[in-house]
């Protein structure tokens, strides 16, 4: 395998075990600790640099193990399948007669059966043909942009003439209009024309393909295989890419990045909305406008209809352009973004022109596992290759990418917007879209009802008379609302072809609409929107207790409440066994909400195994694998002899990391961190107990990982009314996360700066103690190499919350659906792997390099038990030390921080 320095064995075995698994077809389980690499130099950092950054991402040595493992694979099919073209090529033409081959087959004879065979391998031939002539002029288009620099100045010299054309047309056209005001009479005020929905004609759904509107030129090729490589955030996708520009394949190979229209959007007027749905929308509707621009230009005798605005990036030849360009040479979002500005061309549908010739596809989650997202970008996994990197919450994204939430004051607000805009154009708009608002005004009246609300109400001031959380099927929910009469798919088909949520936003846009404007009287309804937001706002503020509204104003400013209830509806389609509805009704009908949860992840994944040539499931921490086998697998209908495993371990020495599960602490107190016990003032003083004895040993960082942000906070609280904080305070420097994402980077510089100034300056403070929570903005995604993480410690065990209506209703489906596995039921089985998959995230932050070192400490006695101790990643469990008491595990904390400080 081509690879950019000398790879470690660990590292040639993943990647023999993923080339076996895509020539093989099978869905693969991928384990490699990051880390797992060759340090360049530097502690930390992007490509093992020294970077000012305080928490770095070593080299890759998964990303680039998949990378060259997968695209090793990838060029040897392509070899093989050129050599079979040739030799078929060779061996056959069209016009050669056929040598008749012994029996005829379904009683034929033998001439008949010979023919059929003949023309198969004559279309066969001709269809390769036409494929290397397509190929061929490609490559040499390619080519010829990659070295004749010529090429770009022609084409952007070209632009500009456009653009100055287009400047002295539209100046022209403005001359030319001005005194003319016979139009205004015809339109509504303001432009107002564009807030109308168009006529909706029929129910069936047209076949249209995906953004690309123009006829393609040819670039299809059957005998193209990509790899569709995804993973969670944009910042690992493009980390992914510069890894891949780095590689032995980053020259040859045609990549693409996709993306949403947030991040790859270059129309600053469309970026401004800010909200996805938002952009999404109004994108869709420049599209659209331009399309009707023609038709509209051909109607010189009738009525002049009012230039609606079109996106002047979307040119579908810039786009090619683009296109090339983005085949030429791998580049990531941001490039692509640069580029898209530069060439003036749309980059979300340029890359999107450039999937059919490409090799490696990099995209994100949502876009691989939401099948409309997927049809709609074009993407076709049939004989494919799936990568999902990153997979340990691959399960948890499935489940949220097909849940669905609605508060009763966005079902309010939504009917309350949609009447004024019905009753404002109801002369202008068609029979059948008027037929569609009203199935929808009706939809949410009766989800407010079951809210326990009325629609003409304000929702703040309507209090709930039973306040709870219950559980519905699909089917009993729209029975008990009467809404089972509706075609829920023939309205969310009329809700995404009419675009009418991005209709009602202008619409309240314009109007200054009303976020929490509810109609009470018919004096009210004759108001305008902003006179009846404003008068309901008065006549609320006048009862004693109404909640404020402000920050529900502010969330429902963002987008239109419509946009978020047709996800629901969307999701009310799935089939009745793989959901449920939950009413969560509170203190009002506004704070209420109605939310599908989705049982089945595994609905949702099965075409994507069925369709692919081969998945991989890859991870740094894919412990415990059962989940994934049982859940998601086994329930696609994956045939578990299609399902391999491989795990590699670390390539850190064994003298490098001591995991110790601690059984009790220095006074003797067993440690047990169960709901009942673990807010015992005993328990919450022994746990301050073992952190002042390790932060006086232990250099540099201490991150202590607790269960909750509540447990933390009173744990915090109880040792600095016992002066326990004080006594941490002189030896390391306390650091605590914050719940807002947006505090989380400067807390890590802070965290950061503190552990280098205590190194160098000596002195009585060795470093700083961060405290952390399991699941929360320090265990995804952030490293803790080096002297930022010396010690791990996990207080307690992470179980959720089984209390949890969401939890226990999945505990349900799983006992009921899945067979019991060594005696445990499946819903114990899940309480236990998701306590364990918390467990591993957070402690796999310690060590990040070959070099690096790190103690990791298990505070609770339970982890002793084989069900729970067999779930640790095997490169840890292989080398963890149980110690039944403190005095024995503190003598080895101070043995091994010895040893390990001498060799460095």
């Amino acid at each position: 395998f081509p690879f950019p320095y000398t790879p470690y064995r660990i590292q040639e075995q993943f990647m023999e075990a993923l080339y076996g698994a895509l020539e093989a077809g099978r869905v693969g389980i991928f384990e490699s600790p990051t880390g797992t690499v060759r340090q360049r130099g530097g502690r930390g950092g992007v490509g093992g640099s020294s970077a000012p950054h305080p928490v770095g991402f070593p080299w890759q040595g998964k990303s680039l193990s998949l990378i060259c493992g997968a695209l090793s694979w990838l060029r040897d099919l392509e070899e093989k399948k050129q050599q079979e073209e040739a030799r078929l090529l060779a061996g056959l033409s069209p016009a050669e007669p056929g040598h008749p081959g012994g029996a005829g087959t379904a009683g034929e004879p033998d001439w008949v059966t010979a023919f059929v065979q003949q023309k198969q391998e004559r279309d066969k031939v001709d269809r390769l043909k036409e494929e290397q002539i397509r190929r061929k002029k490609r490559e040499d288009r390619l080519e010829k942009i990659r070295h004749n620099v010529q090429l770009k100045y022609v084409a952007k010299r070209k632009r500009s003439e456009e653009d100055e054309t287009k400047r002295l047309l539209q100046l022209s056209k403005e001359v030319l209009s001005q005194g003319d005001g016979l139009d205004v009479l015809e339109q509504l005020d303001h432009n107002e024309e564009e807030l109308i929905l168009a006529e909706y004609e029929s129910d069936e759904e047209k076949k249209v393909v995906s953004g690309l509107e123009e006829d393609d030129d040819g670039l299809e090729e059957e005998h193209v295989t990509k790899i569709y490589y995804c993973s969670r955030t944009h910042s690992q996708l493009s980390q992914f890419v510069r890894e891949v520009q780095k590689s032995p394949f980053g020259k040859d190979t045609r990549l693409v990045s996709l993306g949403s229209r947030q991040n790859l959007c270059v129309n600053e007027e469309v970026q401004r909305l800010g909200a996805l749905q938002l952009i999404n929308d109004r994108c869709m509707e420049m599209q659209k406008n331009k399309h009707e621009k023609k038709s509209d230009e051909e109607n010189e005798g009738k009525k002049r209809r009012v230039s609606r605005a079109i996106c002047p990036f979307y040119s579908y030849e810039q786009m090619q352009f683009l296109r090339d360009e983005v085949l030429v040479e791998v580049k990531d979002i941001e490039e692509l973004v640069s580029l898209g500005r530069e060439t003036k061309a749309c980059p979300y549908y340029g890359s999107r022109y450039a999937i059919p010739a490409a090799q490696l596809v990099v995209l994100p989650y949502q876009m691989l596992l939401h099948e409309p997202t997927r049809t709609a970008a074009g993407i076709k996994l049939k004989d494919q290759v799936v990568i999902i990197d990153e997979a340990h919450n691959l399960i948890d994204t499935i489940t949220c990418i097909h849940s669905a939430e609605v508060s009763g004051a966005q079902l309010c607000c939504a009917h309350s917007q949609l009447s004024q805009y019905m009753e404002r154009y109801r002369k202008r708009l068609k029979a059948k879209n008027l037929m569609y608002i009203k199935q929808i005004l009706f939809l949410l009246e009766q989800f407010v009802a079951m809210l326990g609300g009325n629609v003409n109400q304000n929702p703040g001031c309507q209090a709930v008379s039973q306040t709870g959380t219950v559980l519905k099927s699909i089917n009993d929910f729209l029975f008990q609302s009467q809404i089972d009469n509706i075609n829920l798919f023939k309205v969310q088909r009329y809700c995404e072809k009419s675009l009418i949520s991005r209709k009602l936003f202008g619409f309240v846009e314009r109007y200054g609409g009303p976020a929490t404007a509810v109609k009470t009287n018919k004096e009210n309804q004759k108001l305008d929107g902003l006179q009846n937001f404003l008068l309901t706002l008065q006549q609320g503020s006048d009862k004693q207790g109404d909640p404020p509204l402000e920050a529900e104003s502010d969330q429902l400013r963002t987008a239109s409440p419509l946009m978020q209830i047709e996800g629901f509806l969307s999701a009310l389609t799935n089939a009745n066994q793989d959901g449920r509805v939950i009413l969560n009704r509170q203190g009002t009908v506004g704070q209420s909400s109605l939310k599908f949860l989705l049982l089945n992840p595994a609905v949702h994944f099965a075409k994507v195994v069925e369709e692919c040539r081969a998945v991989i499931i890859a991870g740094g921490t894919m412990q415990p694998v059962a989940d994934f086998r049982e859940q998601l697998l086994s329930c696609a209908g994956v045939d578990p002899a299609r399902v391999m495993e491989f795990s590699c371990g670390h390539v850190i020495p064994p003298e490098n990391i001591l995991p110790i599960i601690l059984c009790s602490g220095p006074s003797n107190q067993q440690l047990e961190f169960t709901y009942q016990t673990r807010d015992l003032p005993q328990m919450m003083d022994e746990t301050g107990r073992i952190l002042c004895n390790l932060c006086n040993v232990i250099p540099g960082g201490v991150v202590c990982f607790f269960p909750s942000y509540e447990y933390e906070k009173q744990v915090y609280a109880h040792w600095e009314k016992t002066g326990l904080l004080t006594r941490l305070a002189a030896k390391k420097k306390i650091f605590q996360e914050p719940k807002k994402a947006n505090q989380v980077e400067q807390v890590l510089v802070e965290y950061a700066k503190c552990i280098k100034r205590c190194s160098q300056a000596g002195g009585q403070m060795t470093g700083a103690l961060l405290l952390s929570v399991v699941g929360g903005k320090m265990s995804e995604g952030i490293n803790f190499s080096d002297d930022l993480g010396r010690c791990v410690i996990m207080v307690g065990m992470p179980y959720p919350n089984i209390k949890s209506p969401e939890l226990q209703e999945k505990m349900a489906w799983l006992d009921k659906t899945m067979p019991r596995a060594a005696g445990q039921a499946p819903s114990r089985v899940l309480i236990e792997n998701l306590c364990m998959k918390a467990v591993n995230q957070s402690i796999g932050k310690a060590i990040r390099h070959q070099k690096d070192f790190a103690s990791i400490l298990l505070l609770d006695h339970r982890y002793t038990r084989p069900a729970i101790f067999n779930k640790l990643p095997q490169w840890i469990r292989e080398r963890t030390q149980v110690k039944p008491a403190f005095g024995s595990a503190f003598a080895e904390l101070r043995k091994v921080r010895t040893s390990v400080l001498c060799t460095a």
